[in-house]
């Protein structure tokens, strides 16, 4: 994510800010410019920022649309009327347009189901109930988020419970978004065989993956192949888990780029002196992997030095390197294909 600037004083701008917190300008992230521009009008505001206060998007250029392209993907959110339903939902909405806007960046394309109900994609947010419990996944272009995982509180147990080393509401729509791109870049883009030499034939019986997993765990040296323990269950999880990486790669690079970050790389030159990383570009799959070593060593030392856990658990083997340039190198070739 990178950082945004005022238009009237030059302030630095975050992707969240609905106003400059030093000349008081109103502002709003255009889809169009990928940018936060002075509002000039409420109308071109997004409904759930004029009513709600919880967006600070524009509606689309010339658009006589309530909603913004963030808030017009979502098809079943919770009862706002309970307060604690509002606080999920906006959290969520949050995590969403953030997901959204790596999206665009990657040029890859973010149809609603309503204009293509085939081939779209839509977000219901849901309220598990006793006699109605919500299982978070995605179907036929339809992304069911449990709301419950917007609560710090369930979501930090659920992530002990599964032995998790990350869960965020992010995570989870990346990973979720992630199947339906497998439907429309491998399946539908004709690119089965390769999928299936990297990641395995996802033909296997999905139940008895899940079945398999639950009761057995993951293999013993599951880190050697997977990015996750719950990517080893099947290829379809292994892919979703893998482009969710991807999408956390880019995005935190980019921001580490915004901010101006410079960090020394892992690797040493002939001389044995540490070779600095100029910029923390992402274009080249050499450059990503590169940049993204070297950040999450910082980012792990520095939560270290606060006596935190590390905000990075992972571990990229050679095997799981080579999944993450495939997703890298599909969405490049889709990305020129569509160009």
């Amino acid at each position: 994510m990178k950082l945004f600037s005022c238009e009237n004083c030059r302030q630095t701008l975050y992707f969240e800010n609905s106003r400059c917190v030093h000349c008081g300008v109103p502002v709003a992230y255009s889809v169009e410019t990928a940018n936060l521009v002075r509002l000039r009008h409420k109308s071109m505001l997004c409904r759930n920022g004029r009513d709600r206060d919880a967006c600070n998007w524009m509606v689309p250029v010339g658009s006589d649309a309530e909603f913004c392209a963030s808030c017009a993907l979502s098809e079943v959110i919770p009862d706002l009327s309970d307060p604690a339903n509002e606080q999920a939902w906006r959290r969520i909405e949050a995590a969403k347009r953030r997901l959204l806007y790596t999206l665009f960046a990657l040029g890859l394309p973010v149809i609603s189901r309503r204009d293509e109900p085939e081939e779209g994609v839509s977000f219901r947010f849901l309220k598990a109930t006793d006699d109605a419990p919500v299982m978070t996944g995605h179907a036929d272009g339809v992304i069911t988020l449990n709301v419950d995982e917007a609560d710090f509180a369930f979501r930090e147990n659920m992530r002990e419970k599964m032995g998790e080393g990350y869960r965020t509401v992010l995570g989870h729509l990346r990973h979720e978004i992630g199947h339906y791109y497998w439907d429309r870049l491998v399946r539908d883009g004709g690119r089965l065989e390769a999928f299936r030499a990297k990641f395995g034939d996802e033909q296997q019986s999905y139940e008895e993956a899940i079945e398999r997993h639950y009761s057995q765990g993951a293999p013993a040296n599951w880190n050697e192949n997977f990015i996750s323990a719950y990517a080893s269950m099947h290829p379809w999880e292994d892919w979703a888990e893998t482009w969710a990486h991807y999408l956390h790669m880019v995005d935190t690079l980019e921001t580490a780029k915004s901010h101006g970050l410079t960090v020394r790389a892992p690797a040493a030159d002939k001389r044995g002196e540490r070779i600095a990383t100029e910029r923390l570009a992402f274009q080249d799959f050499e450059d990503l992997s590169t940049g993204w070593n070297a950040v999450t060593l910082a980012m792990n030392s520095l939560n270290r030095s606060m006596g935190m856990k590390d905000a990075y658990p992972f571990v990229l083997s050679p095997v799981v390197l080579g999944k993450l340039r495939f997703v890298h190198d599909l969405i490049r070739s889709g990305t020129s294909e569509r160009q």
